[in-house]
């Protein structure tokens, strides 16, 4: 008998989310294709199957996962009556939120108490979750919108010790993200963060998986333009073309976008975007200049636009310029499912704390200590090379 693999989200009221749980739900119907996703073509002992995995998850949203994906406009109701009716019966756990760390988003299905309540909570939610659905594992995906960068001198954010003091004490340093990784690490289950939120990346939470021997990955799912940016880089450095600049910019209008259009939100999402190119071209481009802008009428139709100066043979200037025109949540549905598979996989084989081989999902791979990689040849490599492995 198939073993049934829970996918517990982080804001699965969210574009993605929906997304992710309507395609699924979808193939189990037969009316969707497996187009899109990764790892579809690949035959890997003992990952998950697509048609047995289950979903649920945290929203400050308190409506039907239904209802919710008809507002995000990424499915409509051919989608929700030819597979994906499930999401009319689903409605989000209560989640953790604070608009201290994510100004423009907020809504009334909030936990109260304080962080120790919090992670009970969660926790709680996970045991119910495995026990409802008869679930074999359960694995945590963060698909919330993007907080702001907390301090980096924050006494609680320095050590394990002084991170429980900080639940102890309701720091307001600790984010929603962080409590969610922790709960999430405190009960032996796998956490990926695919949001440019700081979570499983600070030290203690870092510390604390590699403790339990948890897997976490993260951070901030490597969609569109970061994508395209990763594969291009590598063979503009392959042909010895230097890059003078490049210019990016992007406009969308889903709630990611009206997240990011809170300034503080907006940095953290720049940090994960701007770190890619000096890595891959081993030297520093000085103009690499990066802007993304909330434009409503968009909504989840993602424009990404890129304009790279080049120099050539003979020191002849050239140009490079892409428009890409995607749809964000179609991008992140399928990463953010593969990420859950993975990470399950890891966890079966033993593999506990950051799993740098998932880096090619990611803008800002978390890595033990080192530089991460960021060219997407040479993640896809690592990737491979892992998944292929028959001593595991």
């Amino acid at each position: 008998m198939a073993e049934r693999l829970g996918v517990a989200i982080v804001g699965v009221g969210g574009a993605v989310a929906t997304t992710a749980i309507a395609g699924i739900e979808m193939i189990k119907a037969g009316s969707n294709s497996l187009a899109g996703l990764p790892l579809a073509g690949r035959d890997i002992a003992g990952m998950a199957s697509y048609r047995d995995l289950e979903f649920g998850g945290w929203d400050l949203a308190d409506d039907t996962l239904g209802n919710l994906a008809l507002r995000h406009g990424v499915i409509g109701e051919k989608e929700l009556a030819d597979g994906a009716a499930v999401l009319n019966d689903m409605r989000p756990w209560k989640a953790a939120g604070s608009t201290g760390y994510c100004a423009n988003i907020d809504g009334g299905n909030k936990l109260t108490g304080g962080h120790r309540a919090a992670i009970a909570q969660i926790q709680g939610d996970l045991d119910r979750f495995r026990r409802d659905k008869g679930l074999d594992r359960v694995v945590v995906v963060n698909l919330a919108s993007t907080e702001r960068v907390p301090g980096a001198d924050d006494p609680a954010l320095q050590s394990r010790d002084a991170f429980e003091r900080g639940l102890d004490s309701d720091d307001a340093a600790i984010s929603p993200a962080m409590l969610y990784a922790y709960a999430a690490i405190d009960a032996g289950t796998p956490y990926a963060n695919f949001t440019p939120s700081v979570a499983a990346d600070i030290a203690p939470l870092a510390a604390f998986a590699t403790e339990r021997n948890v897997p976490v990955a993260g951070k901030d799912g490597k969609t569109g333009q970061t994508f395209m940016k990763t594969v291009i880089a590598p063979a503009l450095r392959d042909r010895a073309l230097h890059v003078d600049g490049w210019f990016s910019t992007n406009i969308l209008g889903n709630s990611d976008g009206l997240a990011l259009d809170d300034p503080k939100s907006l940095a953290s999402k720049l940090g994960t975007k701007g770190s890619v190119l000096d890595q891959i071209l081993g030297y520093p481009v000085e103009d690499h200049i990066i802007m993304i802008h909330y434009y409503r009428p968009r909504g989840d139709d993602k424009e990404a636009w890129d304009n790279i100066d080049l120099t050539g043979f003979l020191g002849q200037k050239m140009q490079l310029k892409l428009n890409f025109l995607c749809k964000d949540s179609i991008l992140a549905a399928p990463l953010a499912i593969e990420i859950a598979r993975c990470l399950d996989l890891a966890h079966q084989r033993g593999e506990g704390g950051v799993q740098e081989q998932l880096g090619l999902f990611f803008k800002l791979p978390q890595t033990r200590g080192g530089a991460p990689e960021h060219a997407v040849p040479e993640q896809q490599l690592i990737l491979d090379r892992w998944l292929d492995r028959r001593d595991a």
